[in-house]
């Protein structure tokens, strides 16, 4: 990166102090901050209509690849951002971290805030993305994909871009958030790594009361950003606020018509992933596991 946080609006948390990073007050401003980043760059996105086809790989000729338009578009942005340090900072993480290239500028001094993992989630969140979130967001128009002589498949992918790191970034704040919750129970979380004990730890660092001010707060932050200040409320929104809420909780869909069944790919269950995983990767290196692995 630039610097901590140049790339988006929501910086609140010097990564240079090892401290302010890992304090939890600090990193719920940055969370809540993040569903402002969030929110907005999807009320940009659901302007214009679903456009599959950009989701499809081989659908668009492209050069030199079979990528679908999204994929080639978020390689080209990460290729190029992680030559101005992006992916060095602790708190970004790429979809393609294959093309990441060596940066041009010297790197940050970036003290050691988080346990070495190989946590990465963004391949779910993108699945999530693009086959649930944005179905649930988009205007249904009335009538059929015209083509991309037509279509705005290059702002509604440069739009993808902005949610999809947004969100990444959102989810994979959970490492930060289950370091914090460790060095504060360190004996209770050794106690459930070392057992193996991911159904505890996804209970430890749950709080269903904060969980549900989440939703609520997201539901009025869509009502009111998606609102033309000179139509007040009797005017149409920009955005499905149910949409909104949906895409942090954990979802359900329909199965052939038989019922309906969870999906566990969306923000906050994503997150909690993130946090269990990290957290089952946090003695590595430190004490061997019980079963000797």
């Amino acid at each position: 990166m630039l610097g901590p946080g140049c790339y988006e609006m929501d910086t609140a948390i010097d990564l240079s102090d090892a401290s302010k990073a890992l304090d939890l007050s600090h990193i719920r401003f940055q969370l809540i901050r993040l569903e402002d980043t969030i929110t907005f760059h999807l009320i940009e996105r659901v302007q214009f209509p679903l456009n599959r086809t950009i989701y499809m790989p081989g659908a668009l000729q492209l050069p030199d690849t079979g990528l679908s338009f999204l994929d080639w578009m978020l390689q080209g942005q990460e290729r190029l951002h992680s030559m101005v340090r992006r992916y060095q900072s602790p708190d970004e993480y790429p979809f393609f971290p294959q093309v990441l290239e060596t940066p041009i500028l010297k790197p940050l001094d970036y003290p050691r805030i988080l346990h070495p993992n190989s946590v990465n989630v963004n391949e779910k969140l993108k699945r999530s993305y693009t086959e649930h979130i944005l179905p649930a967001a988009c205007t249904r128009f009335e009538r059929e994909d015209r083509g991309e002589g037509q279509e705005n498949y290059g702002s509604a992918g440069t739009c993808d871009v902005a949610c999809l790191q947004a969100l990444s970034r959102r989810v994979h704040f959970g490492k930060f958030v289950a370091e914090a919750k460790f060095r504060q129970e360190s004996e209770r979380f050794t106690r459930l790594i070392l057992a193996e004990d991911r159904a505890g730890i996804a209970a430890a660092i749950t709080d269903d009361k904060v969980e549900k001010k989440v939703l609520e707060r997201l539901g009025l932050k869509a009502k009111t950003y998606g609102t033309d200040p000179a139509l007040g409320a009797t005017g149409p929104g920009k955005i499905n606020v149910d949409a909104v809420v949906a895409m942090y909780k954990v979802g359900e869909r329909q199965i052939d018509g038989r019922g309906l069944t969870q999906h566990q790919d969306h923000v906050i269950p994503l997150t909690k992933e993130v946090e269990v995983e990290y957290l089952m990767q946090r003695l590595d290196h430190i004490t061997p596991r019980s079963n000797g692995s």
